[in-house]
């Protein structure tokens, strides 16, 4: 039985996590070598890695997208799908993606002289299913060695364990002032209960015994 627990448990934390990843926004510092619009095959088991900015959406089998050819500082290409998010989920409210595909051109440069631009993306690229993350921002930076902070997701993760620690706070005033005392008041009444059922018992053992004696 523990070991159940302790496995749902870690399935969990892994559910949470992986949306957690796949949702939160990310950076690359990268050099932006192209952009290209394709046609691609939407899938009814790879659907979830594509946007669905509106219905019309929704019901076609295959549209166009555009995509950002980048180049990291390591030498590793990384190639970003741009597409609006719309009022969908997750909600970043993107809608700019014919500017975002502009500034990309804009910072186009070769490894001869480079142009560096930091990248900011939600989602997974995942070969096999063809999935890529998600351009939402781009912007130029100094260099490939800039430091970015991920204020919103320290600001994020904050929020949680505050709302965490306040919501258990709350709890165990509850618990303390409600649950704990009906539970107490529960079992003095059952010890009472038990109390009087072992008297009556005692009585009618008494009895017994008294009819025991008349028959001696």
């Amino acid at each position: 039985m523990r070991y159940v627990k302790w496995t749902l448990i870690a399935l969990v934390v892994l559910v949470i996590g992986g949306f957690l990843h796949y949702t939160l926004p990310r950076h690359d510092v990268v050099r932006v070598v192209n952009t290209y619009q394709e046609r691609q095959e939407l899938d009814d088991w790879t659907r979830i890695f594509w946007a669905k900015p509106d219905d019309l959406s929704a019901r076609l089998v295959n549209r166009d997208v555009q995509f950002i050819q980048t180049v990291k500082a390591n030498g590793k290409p990384r190639v970003y799908r741009n597409e609006d998010t719309g009022w969908s989920w997750p909600p970043y409210f993107k809608f700019d993606t014919a500017n975002l595909l502009t500034q990309a051109d804009d910072l186009k440069s070769t490894a001869d002289n480079p142009r560096w631009a930091v990248v900011t993306f939600y989602g997974w690229r995942i070969e096999w299913l063809s999935a890529f993350p998600n351009a939402i921002a781009i912007k130029p930076v100094a260099g490939p060695d800039v430091t970015i902070i991920p204020w919103f997701n320290i600001f994020f993760f904050t929020f949680l364990l505050v709302a965490f620690l306040f919501l258990r706070a709350v709890w165990l005033q509850f618990r303390e002032r409600t649950i704990d005392p009906a539970l107490e008041e529960a079992s003095e009444r059952w010890d009472a209960v038990e109390d009087n059922v072992a008297e009556r018992r005692g009585r009618f053992t008494r009895w017994l015994d008294t009819w025991r004696t008349k028959k001696r």
